[in-house]
């Protein structure tokens, strides 16, 4: 109907993740109980969302002119997710296993990992919309410069 599925599923899973980080950073400011649970099944949600937005995001990258900025861009924008949707997936399995999804502290780690990177991959998919055109406009600039060059 004119516009890409994809930027509309990503907003579940960097929504989902950014929620479990919150829940781990209060389970470790409080010690309640109900935090780390609420964390994992955020993260579970988080992981099959993101593998659904990925299908999409697949499809929109093949769609994009090879050898140009945008296809770059969008490469580097769909591995750095996958790297971001496997650290949380692993975080969540390091809970699997726990007594009452008592998070160690290998599964904190890699949770704060995937949010930081999450932040720059959203960075470049915004990268991919606002500023190259992808999904937006039959006219894309798929070889504009970066916005960071002004």
């Amino acid at each position: 109907m004119g516009h890409s599925i994809h930027p509309m599923l990503i907003v579940f899973p960097l929504g989902l993740f950014a929620t479990a980080v919150i829940f781990d950073i209060l389970y470790l400011i409080t010690d309640r109980t109900g935090f780390q649970i609420s964390a994992a099944y955020t993260i579970a949600a988080g992981v099959i969302g993101g593998l659904v937005a990925a299908l999409f995001g697949a499809m929109d990258w093949r769609a994009i002119p090879s050898g140009t900025r945008a296809k770059r861009v969008g490469a580097a924008h769909g591995l750095g997710n996958v790297v971001v949707v496997l650290l949380f997936g692993v975080s969540w399995l390091l809970r699997l296993g726990a007594d009452n999804w008592e998070p160690p502290a290998v599964a904190l780690i890699l949770s704060f990992a995937g949010i930081l990177l999450a932040g720059v991959t959203a960075w470049l998919g915004g990268e991919l919309v606002e500023r190259l055109g992808i999904g937006v406009s039959s006219n894309a600039g798929v070889n504009a410069p970066s916005s960071l060059s002004h």
